[in-house]
C-alpha cells in the first residue's frame, strides 16, 4: 500500500481553527489566531483511508497535516520563516510513513512553488497545481455549456493569468476561446503567457493589469493569491460564468446575493474513488476533495513517488498526463458547486432567466 500526506492550513481563521480546536475557535479573536499561529507547531489532523483505484483495486492511505499559518501570516512573514514551518510539517509526514507529500493552498504558493521544500525533504513533493488546472478547465467548459455560452464566440478572461495555474488554464482553453483576456499584476509576464496562448490556438489575446476589466468577459477563471474578495459584484457581466479556483476565494461572497444573474462555481473539485474517509471535516462533502489533494493521491495510486508540479511554470504535458492518470484511477469532476452549495438544474435555470431580463 502506497502512502501520502497532504498539508492544509486555516483559510477562514475562526471557522477552520474550530474544526480542530472548538474552544480555541470560539474564544480567540481572528487577530489572536493570526498572532498565535506563528508559534503553533504542525499538527497531524487525521488518517485517510478507503480510497481505492478503479484501475487496479489497490488502496492507499494518507494523513492530513496542518500548518497553522493563516494566509495573512504567510504573506506577511519572510519566505524562509514559512519554509521552516512547512518543512517541519514535511518531516512529520516522513515520520508517519508518507511516501509523497502534497502542498495545499498557500503552502504551494510561497516562495518558489515548492522547489525549496522538496530539496529539504527526503520524500518527493507536489504542489497539485497540474490537476487543479485540468479540473478548472473541465468545470469551466461544463458551466459554459450549461449556461449556453459558446466559447468560440466568447471573451474568456483568466485572472491571475501569469501564475502557474492561470497560464496553464489559459493555454488549455485557447483552442476553444474566441478571444482571451489575461489579467495580472505585471505586464511583462502576461505578455509571455499571451504568446503561448496564441501558439496554443487563440489569436485574439489581450492583457490587462486592471481587475475590473473582467467585466468584458462572458467566461472568467480566477486563480490568484490575492488573499480573497478580489472580484466584486459590479465587475461582472450579465450572464457570466465565473470559475473561482482560489482559496481564499477571489470572488467576494456577497456577489451571489448581489448578482443572481451570474453563475459562480467552485473550481478544482473532484470525486474520489472508493469509500474514502478523510477523518476530518475540512468543508467538503465526504467523497469530494480538491484537485491538489487528488493529484497527490493519484501519484500514490500510480506509484509515481517523484517530485511533480513544482515551480512557477507548469508543463502542459504534465497537466494532461495527471488528468489521464486521475481519470484512469477513478477520479471524476464533481457536480458543480457554488460557495459549498451543490448546483442543480433549477439553480442554473434561475441564473439563465435572470440573465435574460432586460
Amino acid at each position: 500500500m502506497h502512502s501520502f500526506a497532504f498539508i492544509i492550513h486555516p483559510i477562514d481563521p475562526k471557522r477552520d481553527v474550530a474544526r480542530k480546536y472548538p474552544l480555541l475557535g470560539k474564544v480567540l479573536s481572528e487577530e489572536a489566531i493570526h498572532f498565535v499561529c506563528r508559534f503553533w507547531p504542525p499538527v497531524k489532523l487525521s488518517h485517510i483511508t478507503g480510497a481505492r483505484s478503479q484501475a487496479t483495486g489497490a488502496e492507499i492511505e494518507g494523513w492530513l497535516i496542518a500548518v497553522p499559518y493563516t494566509p495573512q501570516r504567510m504573506l506577511s512573514l519572510p519566505p524562509e520563516t514559512v519554509y521552516r514551518k512547512i518543512v517541519a510539517a514535511g518531516k512529520l509526514a516522513e515520520r508517519l510513513g508518507a511516501q509523497i507529500l502534497g502542498l495545499g493552498a498557500y503552502t504551494s504558493v510561497v516562495g518558489d512553488g515548492g522547489v525549496t521544500i522538496a530539496r529539504r525533504l527526503d520524500i518527493p513533493v507536489t504542489s497539485g497545481d497540474s490537476y487543479t488546472a485540468a479540473l478548472a478547465v473541465q468545470a469551466t467548459r461544463e458551466a459554459a455549456r450549461l449556461m449556453d455560452i459558446n466559447l468560440a464566440q466568447a471573451i474568456v478572461a483568466v485572472v491571475g493569468g501569469a501564475g502557474a495555474i492561470g497560464a496553464a488554464v489559459a493555454q488549455l482553453l485557447a483552442p476553444d476561446a474566441g478571444r482571451m483576456l489575461l489579467i495580472g499584476r505585471q505586464t511583462d509576464p502576461l505578455q509571455g503567457v499571451a504568446e503561448k496562448v496564441r501558439r496554443a490556438g487563440c489569436r485574439d489575446v489581450q492583457i490587462s493589469t486592471v481587475v475590473s476589466d473582467v467585466v468584458a468577459a462572458q467566461v472568467v477563471v480566477t486563480v490568484t493569491s490575492s488573499g480573497g474578495n478580489l472580484i466584486q459584484p459590479e465587475m461582472l457581466r450579465r450572464g457570466a460564468v465565473v470559475c473561482d479556483v482560489s482559496r481564499p476565494r477571489d470572488v467576494a461572497h456577497h456577489v451571489i446575493q448581489a448578482r443572481d444573474d451570474v453563475l459562480v462555481i467552485d473550481g478544482g473539485l473532484v470525486r474520489v474513488p472508493g469509500n474514502v474517509d478523510f477523518g476530518f471535516d475540512y468543508g467538503l462533502p465526504p467523497d469530494l476533495t480538491y484537485g491538489c489533494l487528488a493529484e497527490t493521491m493519484t501519484l500514490a495510486f500510480e506509484g509515481r513517488l517523484e517530485d511533480y508540479s513544482l515551480g512557477k511554470n507548469l508543463s502542459l504535458e504534465q497537466v494532461q498526463e495527471i488528468d489521464t492518470l486521475a481519470t484512469r484511477h477513478g477520479f471524476a469532476l464533481a457536480a458543480l458547486r457554488s460557495f459549498e452549495h451543490k448546483l442543480d438544474e433549477a439553480d442554473i435555470e434561475k441564473v439563465k432567466a435572470k440573465a435574460r431580463v432586460d
